[in-house]
């Protein structure tokens, strides 16, 4: 476990660079989405979760599920950093029989808990998991990480209901609140925003931060963690590209490949040579 701010941020700063630099390679992969969540994943796996890469499926790690799937690229590289596979897998990303898909598929890569494909299903795997948990009295947490476009399933909002309701104290969700989806800006649905009133009235224990912010983002998930009984929500604010200044908040980088000059000025920007 790290436990110093600045040595998770610069962590952070490393896994954008293997990032944009997998993508490149790679010549398909979702950047924007997998830069905006960067940190919330450097806190998780770096300083949060009780897990062992040596023991991937230890019955008592904690749990993650990637709802938002297409942002996996980021979770490939902070598994790799971690130690559950070699590095030199990551420029296989979307290619026939890789491991490393593009989604994340529980059967095919180590530290991977829960397959991802349409998305919106994630908090009701989470919410199993955690039901899971209380029959047979673990104390593992689950943390769920999903888009703010996915919030429009309604099967999001089937397990939210039921959350509260099960008691579901052990399940954690993290909104990534870049304000886009993959074609259009998140406001142009009315009937979504204001998001955490809507949680709020399910029963959550509800909390708002910077989602770009290690030392927000730890505190809070220490708070989600001390609620016995009411599941959390974290709506996290983002920025879509985060870290590549070109790339912030433009859209035209949900899924697109970098040339070789755009990789070198974002490594650049990330303070690394291309």
């Amino acid at each position: 476990m790290v436990d110093d701010v600045k040595s998770l941020e610069e962590i952070a700063r490393q896994i954008r660079a293997d990032v944009v630099t997998t993508i490149h390679q790679a010549g398909d992969g979702h950047l924007g989405p997998a830069l905006s969540i960067t940190d919330i994943l450097v806190a998780l796996y770096f300083a949060t979760m009780r897990i062992d890469p040596r023991n991937p499926s230890w019955p008592d790690r904690d749990r993650f599920v990637l709802s938002k799937g297409h942002g996996c690229v980021a979770l490939y590289a902070v598994l790799a950093r971690r130690g559950f596979f070699s590095s030199e897998l990551l420029p296989t990303l979307r290619t026939l029989g890789s491991p490393l898909q593009g989604h994340p598929d529980v059967n095919k890569t180590l530290g991977v808990d829960a397959t991802s494909g349409s998305l919106g299903h994630g908090l009701s795997i989470g919410l199993g998991m955690a039901m899971a948990a209380r029959l047979q009295s673990r104390e593992y947490s689950v943390f769920v990480l999903t888009g703010d476009g996915e919030l429009e399933e309604g099967i999001v909002w089937e397990a939210a209901m039921s959350a509260r309701t099960l008691d579901a104290g052990k399940l954690i969700a993290i909104v990534d609140f870049n304000h886009f989806q993959s074609s259009y800006p998140l406001e142009r649905n009315k009937g979504l925003l204001p998001i955490l009133p809507k949680w709020q009235a399910f029963g959550w224990h509800c909390q708002e931060i910077d989602g770009h912010s290690i030392g927000h983002i730890l505190e809070a998930i220490r708070i989600a963690q001390r609620e016995s009984r009411a599941p959390s929500l974290i709506l996290a604010h983002t920025v879509k590209g985060k870290g590549v200044p070109f790339m912030e908040g433009d859209n035209s980088w949900h899924k697109r490949v970098p040339t070789t000059a755009e990789l070198n000025e974002a490594l650049a920007a990330l303070g690394e040579s291309g």
